[in-house]
C-alpha cells in the first residue's frame, strides 16, 4: 500500500491509494494501480470489490508508475479530478515525469485525460497535491532525480502555466514527500525528515523518518513561505538559564546585544548546554545583525568545550545560503545540508532552531526552513559564532517544554 488521499463526498469518506506488487513486473503485469475503499466513520473501511479501479493507459504511460492518487473537486468543471505520479512511455529516461489527470462525475467511473502537467524536468512527480489560496492555484510534488526535494508551482488557473517562484521549495532535501492540509483558515505542509542508514551523518537518506510540519504563509506576490506553527513554539514554555562564556575572539556586551568582531578570524561564545539526544526537545531563538561583507555567522550545536566537535548552523551572506555542517569534517566532506535564503545586512535575521533527538529544524525569518539529522554528536553545548566579520546577537534564548 502506497500513498493516497482521503476524500469526503456526500457524507461518505473515500480513500484512494496505491496498490503495489513488485512481483507483477516480472509477469509483465502492471506493478502499480489505484485502489479504493469507503467508510462512514474513518475507522471501519470496506474495500471496493472492483479493485484495482484504475490502471495506467499503456498507450501513453509507463504501466509500472501509476501512484499517489490525490482527489479534489473541480468546481469549474463540475467533476472530481484525480492527480497521479506517472511517467510517459517515450522521451529521455529521466525526463518522463508527468502529473497525470483522471476525471469522474461519481467517484466510481474514471476517465484518463490529457496530462495535468508534463514539463520534461524530472523522472517523476511523487505525492502530487493541489490547492487554491487567494488568487493562485498551487501544485505540490516531490522529486528524486534532480535532487530529493518537495517543490511547488503556482498558476492563476488549473490549466497552467505552472510557474516556479524564485524559491520553489518549503525546506531542503531532508524534507520529502510533503503534502498539505487546511483547517479552513490555515494551511500546513507535512512531510518527513528521512532517517539515515546506520544512524550515521554520512549514511544514505532512507525512505521515511520523522514527521515535520510547517505552516504555509502566502506572500503578496503569491510566493509561499513557511514558519513553525504557533502551537509548536508555545510548547517550549520553559526558559532555561544562559551563561555567555567567550572562548575565542573579541566579544562584548553593547546595548543589550552580544557583539563579536572577527574581521579576519573566528569568534565563538558558549551560551549553555543542550539537552542530549535522549532528553527533552528544545528550541533556540536569536536575532542576528551582521555587517556587510562578512563570511558567515550562526549557532554551534552539540559542541564540546573546545569546539573540536559538533555542528555549525551557518548563515553565509555572500553565498545567500544557510547550511548545517558537522566538524571535524574529514577530507573534503560537504555540508550535511544547505539551501538558499535571502540574507541582507540592512536588517536583522531571526533564527529559531528546534531539536528533538536526532532531528533539527531551523527557521530563518519565519520564511525559510531547513531540516536535517544530527546523529554523530548526541550531547554538548550551544553557542554563537562569527567568521571573518562582525555581528551582534540579541534576544538569545534556550527554551524547553
Amino acid at each position: 500500500m502506497f500513498t493516497g488521499c482521503v476524500y469526503e463526498h456526500d457524507d461518505m469518506f473515500h480513500i484512494f491509494y496505491t496498490g503495489h506488487n513488485p512481483h507483477f513486473r516480472k509477469a509483465d503485469r502492471p506493478e502499480q494501480a489505484v485502489m479504493h475503499a469507503t467508510s462512514c466513520d474513518l475507522t471501519h473501511w470496506e474495500k471496493d470489490s472492483a479493485n484495482p479501479i484504475l490502471f495506467a493507459d499503456p498507450a501513453h504511460y509507463e504501466a509500472h508508475d501509476w501512484r499517489d492518487p490525490f482527489v479534489f473537486w473541480n468546481e469549474a468543471a463540475q467533476e472530481h479530478w484525480m492527480l497521479l505520479a506517472a511517467r510517459a512511455r517515450r522521451g529521455p529516461e529521466n525526463r518522463r515525469g508527468i502529473t497525470a489527470l483522471c476525471t469522474s462525475k461519481d467517484l466510481k467511473n474514471w476517465t484518463i485525460a490529457d496530462p495535468f502537467w508534463q514539463p520534461g524536468l524530472y523522472f517523476t512527480h511523487e505525492c502530487p497535491d493541489v490547492f487554491r489560496m487567494g488568487e493562485f492555484w498551487y501544485s505540490v510534488y516531490s522529486t528524486f532525480s534532480e535532487r530529493m526535494l518537495t517543490h511547488y508551482r503556482m498558476s492563476p488557473s488549473l490549466s497552467g502555466p505552472w510557474v516556479a517562484p524564485t524559491n520553489d521549495s518549503f525546506d531542503g532535501r531532508a524534507f520529502y514527500a510533503a503534502k498539505t492540509a487546511s483547517d479552513g483558515a490555515r494551511r500546513f505542509a507535512f512531510g518527513w525528515v528521512p532517517s539515515r542508514t546506520n544512524e550515521d551523518d554520512t549514511g544514505t537518506w532512507n525512505w521515511g523518518g520523522n514527521l515535520v510540519v510547517h505552516e504555509i504563509q502566502q506572500q503578496p506576490d503569491g510566493a509561499l513561505t513557511v514558519h513553525p506553527p504557533w502551537e509548536i513554539v508555545a510548547y517550549f514554555a520553559a526558559e532555561l538559564p544562559l551563561a555567555p562564556q567567550p572562548e575565542l575572539g573579541a566579544w562584548m556586551q553593547r546595548d543589550g546585544a552580544l557583539v563579536a568582531t572577527a574581521q579576519d578570524s573566528f569568534a565563538w561564545c558558549r551560551m549553555g548546554t543542550l539537552p542530549d539526544s535522549t532528553g527533552d526537545a528544545c528550541m533556540i531563538e536569536a536575532e542576528v545583525q551582521f555587517e556587510a561583507g562578512m563570511r558567515s555567522v550562526g549557532v554551534a550545536l552539540r559542541a564540546d568545550a573546545n569546539l573540536d566537535c559538533g555542528y555549525l548552523l551557518r548563515l553565509e551572506p555572500e553565498r545567500q545560503r544557510v547550511s548545517l555542517e558537522r566538524f571535524p569534517r574529514p577530507g573534503d566532506e560537504p555540508a550535511i545540508i544547505e539551501r538558499p535564503v535571502a540574507l541582507d545586512a540592512a536588517r536583522p535575521v531571526r533564527l529559531r532552531v528546534l531539536i528533538e533527538g536526532s532531528v533539527m529544524v531551523a527557521y530563518i525569518d519565519d520564511v525559510v526552513a531547513l531540516s536535517a539529522r544530527m546523529y554523530g554528536h548526541k550531547s554538548g553545548d550551544f553557542g554563537l559564532f562569527v567568521a571573518e566579520g562582525a555581528a551582534a546577537f540579541t534576544n538569545v534564548r534556550l527554551r524547553a517544554a
